[in-house]
């Protein structure tokens, strides 16, 4: 353990594939290293069905909260993450998206829809994602929503997301969960070169004159450092792997020593370009039950008529949600952390009363019974305009960075979501969900107007768990990475999770993180050739 040619820092989606990757050579030494738990520690990890158990596991998710701001309602939101072996790969839905061909025209060169979709094709190869069989339910939404203007598709993975709606390729096989670690990370393991730490908090990256020398992390209570030969690569997510920058004294000078940090690389805009995909759900009661356990429905429109987005570009995703799905879980997961105020959250005791409490009350044969029969169409703004950042309040590395996810702070993103949440309503009213049962609860009388809809969004507006951007690639000498995801000014250091990611893609990050992965490690690999 005292030096490894490669150190991959996460082992969420991106790292999972990265290091499998780079322990393709026989000659190079590996180390992974996760601050969560082994994924056979959480078998609901690897089920399919086990995801929303899994995203009501205090073990599985990073809790961290967003400042408050007037702009989401004077509140602090969720924005969690997957912690353990798969990351938010391990605890997500499964959704398996390439995003749109005009979404890789704003990243750099090298990185269009051509020279993407081969290593989309290889990842794919791995995972065999598929759509879920069709329900009644789903064929309802379907023909309500080309009643409402959507084209239906079936293949969402063909560069065409300019109105359409279809069933979403999913990484799944039977009742196996196949993310990056399934796909990747757990057959490599066997290879001798390949050491995989968890429990591990990595503190900061120690830098030299040659650049990044080490990695210093926590295990089990105790402070542990490794030499770098090569590189570190950095996939701790679009929240962490900026957090881990900035404590190793790469960013921007002036906030690096408000927090007691010496600044050593100058990068200002280490942390900076957050941005993600705010949602709302529209929620309906139905005149029968739901015969779906799994939101399989992803559709793209163009919402915002006034956008300047290219034409053929869409703005907002929409979701068709079962409640019986995973209300139970999302609501011991995030309620706790609506209702109570900060101080109160943080005793611990009160949200387990509340979670307590959310698991009694479903313990009613007759809650059950109606949730059944509930269905909401998530609302996705999915070309954001706004733009948030990380920073630290802290040299402390195990205390929490401030979050300002920067929803709505351009006023094009409310309009936009106004309009994506009338277009639901359309879908509603569209004679297959009339007939199947489109009764709205929420907004309801919440949203009978437009200041009220605009205060309801706010009130309401949640993440999608889409972070993207705080350590973005760019052409230009300004940019975190270059177009090969190393980090400038720090020789041995590259960026390889959806943190790189310029501009997001209008629908799911986990495919495009999976690329930024296994882009990087070829990059990686091709450095060292030699």
């Amino acid at each position: 353990m005292d030096a490894f040619d490669y150190v991959v820092v996460g082992g969420g989606s991106a790292g999972c594939v990265a290091a499998a990757e780079l322990s393709e050579d026989p000659r190079a030494r590996v180390l992974l290293l996760e601050m969560g738990a082994r994924a056979e520690d959480h078998p609901e990890t690897l089920r399919a069905d086990g995801y929303k158990d899994a995203f009501a596991n205090d073990a599985l998710v990073a809790e961290r909260f967003s400042v408050v701001d007037p702009r989401w309602g004077d509140r602090r939101l969720f924005m969690g993450s997957g912690r353990g072996i798969g990351g938010s790969g391990a605890i997500n839905a499964m959704v398996y998206t390439r995003g749109s061909a005009l979404d890789y025209d704003e990243w750099p060169r090298g990185w269009r829809w051509p020279d993407v979709t081969p290593d989309f094709a290889a990842i794919e190869a791995r995972l065999r994602p598929r759509p879920r069989p069709p329900t009644e339910f789903t064929e309802a939404c379907l023909d309500a929503a080309q009643a409402a203007g959507f084209r239906r598709s079936d293949a969402l993975n063909d560069g065409d997301l300019g109105g359409v709606l279809g069933y979403e390729p999913m990484n799944y096989e039977e009742n196996d969960r196949r993310n990056s670690y399934v796909g990747f990370l757990r057959p490599a393991m066997a290879r001798d070169n390949l050491v995989v730490v968890t429990g591990a908090r990595v503190h900061r990256l120690v830098l030299g004159e040659r650049g990044v020398t080490a990695v210093r992390f926590e295990e089990g209570g105790a402070l542990r450092e490794v030499a770098v030969r090569r590189e570190v690569l950095m996939c701790a997510g679009a929240l962490e792997t900026p957090r881990v920058l900035m404590l190793s004294g790469i960013g921007a000078s002036e906030r690096l020593r408000r927090a007691g940090l010496p600044a050593l690389v100058e990068a200002p805009r280490v942390g900076e370009n957050l941005h993600d995909h705010p949602n709302v759900c529209v929620f309906f009661r139905g005149g029968r039950e739901v015969d779906c356990a799994h939101p399989q429905l992803y559709g793209f429109h163009r919402a915002n008529t006034e956008s300047a987005l290219p034409p053929g570009m869409s703005d907002t995703c929409y979701v068709f949600y079962p409640a019986r799905s995973s209300l139970r879980e999302a609501m011991i997961r995030i309620l706790p952390g609506l209702v109570l105020p900060e101080p109160l959250y943080e005793t611990g005791t009160l949200p387990k009363m509340i979670r307590s409490g959310v698991g009694l009350a479903f313990r009613s044969a007759q809650l059950r019974e109606q949730v059944k029969r509930v269905y909401g169409i998530v609302v996705i703004l999915g070309k954001p305009k706004s733009r948030g950042r990380i920073e630290l309040a802290t040299d402390d590395p195990r205390a929490p960075a401030r979050i300002d996810p920067g929803y709505f702070a351009e006023p094009d993103d409310l309009d936009t979501m106004v309009a994506g949440v009338a277009r639901a309503r359309r879908i509603a009213a569209a004679p297959a969900l009339s007939a199947w049962g489109n009764r709205e609860l929420f907004p309801g009388p919440l949203g009978k107007d437009r200041p009220a809809l605009e205060r309801w969004i706010k009130q309401n507006v949640m993440t999608t768990y889409h972070y993207a951007g705080t350590c973005a690639m760019g052409e230009d000498r300004e940019s975190v990475a270059d177009a090969r995801l190393a980090v400038r000014g720090v020789p041995g250091l590259r960026v390889a999770d959806a943190s790189a990611i310029p501009v997001t893609p209008v629908s799911a990050l986990n495919a495009p993180s999976m690329l930024v992965g296994y882009r990087a490690a070829r990059f990686a690999r091709e450095a060292h050739a030699s």
